[in-house]
């Protein structure tokens, strides 16, 4: 795959094109000053970055959308040359929430439409105006879930032009399949976004959706961070790998940048999130060498098949003052008749 900063758009489904690097756009609300989004957000644009991926719940879109509309103000680009992801949350999957849902988002970013969106989780909350519905016992409420009935919604969203492309997140095969085998489908999910990196490389989901014409996007393309509250510890820091470490050394680069041309060699699209400009220029640099088969081979070679992260969760300020941890909300998520991680895939 001949790969460049200028061209590294892979092939959707329905003939729309994602680049294989994006910039992940969460940042915790409560540690990361109002502006940063913004100003990052710029200067990925200035660096090459076009794909951009973000969610309702982060709560700055309205930055990031002020950030792609000054770069075209400015000449820098234009619409068309900019890929936004945005996410459908769980409190919004009964159908008749799914417009007004995706409709908050383009509010906030002042866009006509978003390139691709995609279910967050498959599975769905008691809708409402919290993000995370508690009971009087703390624990989250749950609502059924009709994942097809969801999707049929987001097909009326494409047609009527408020999104280019339709994907899933944290979706397994199982519920990939309720919706490839759906009656009438009409706009087939093009994406799936789980975690994917090389000590989880996910062979048997990639193979998967390879067959059904589903790109993955790879989130924690280099890991994560150590926290513990949300982390599972028990997985070796990535970025320290002894072979990624020597992999580097041979093409001057780094850990992070190894394991990001690895998922893009492999046709997954990788969005490392990252405010620190340093880093934003860093990640960008992996277009100018490229991994040997071997090389990948043996990258492969690495997967433990474990997880960083049972979910990818983002608190609400609501949660703040609570000293309950993200793994306490994990292990009660994982009760949810469609939590998808009990399956092997």
């Amino acid at each position: 795959m001949d790969l460049t900063a200028e061209r590294h758009s892979v092939p959707l489904s329905d003939g729309n094109h994602i680049p294989l690097l994006g910039l992940g756009t969460y940042g915790d609300p409560r540690t990361t000053p109002r502006g940063t989004a913004l100003e990052c957000v710029k200067l990925a644009i200035d660096v090459g970055y076009r794909h951009f991926d973000g969610a309702l719940v982060y709560f700055n879109e309205h930055e990031v959308g002020q950030a792609i509309r000054e770069k075209i103000a400015d000449g820098t680009v234009q619409r068309k040359d900019i890929f936004y992801c945005g996410k459908l949350w769980n409190t919004f999957h009964p159908p008749e929430l799914v417009r007004p849902a995706l409709e908050r988002t383009l509010k906030a970013l002042k866009l006509d439409y978003v390139d691709l969106y995609i279910v967050e989780l498959p599975m769905a909350f008691k809708p409402g105006k919290e993000f995370y519905p508690e009971d009087q016992d703390g624990k989250h409420i749950y609502h059924h879930t009709d994942l097809c009935a969801t999707w049929e919604a987001l097909e009326a969203c494409k047609d009527a032009g408020l999104v280019k492309s339709l994907g899933v997140s944290n979706f397994n095969r199982r519920q990939l399949e309720l919706l490839l085998n759906k009656p009438g489908l009409k706009h087939r999910p093009v994406s799936n976004q789980v975690e994917c990196h090389p000590y989880f490389t996910q062979p048997k989901l990639l193979e998967y959706c390879r067959q059904n014409d589903i790109v993955i996007v790879g989130y924690c393309p280099i890991g994560s961070s150590r926290d513990a509250s949300w982390v599972n510890v028990k997985c070796p820091p990535l970025l320290e790998d002894e072979l990624l470490v020597s992999i580097g050394k041979k093409y001057k680069k780094s850990t992070a940048q190894v394991a990001l041309r690895f998922n893009a060699q492999r046709g997954v699209v990788v969005i490392p999130k990252s405010f620190s400009p340093e880093r934003i220029k860093h990640n960008f640099q992996i277009f100018d060498f490229s991994l040997t088969a071997e090389e990948i081979k043996a990258i492969e070679a690495l997967n433990k098949n474990i997880r960083f992260v049972e979910l990818l969760i983002q608190t609400s300020p609501h949660h703040y003052a609570r000293k309950a941890t993200f793994s306490l909300f994990q292990h009660r998520w994982s009760d949810h008749p469609e939590y998808p991680f009990h399956d092997d895939y």
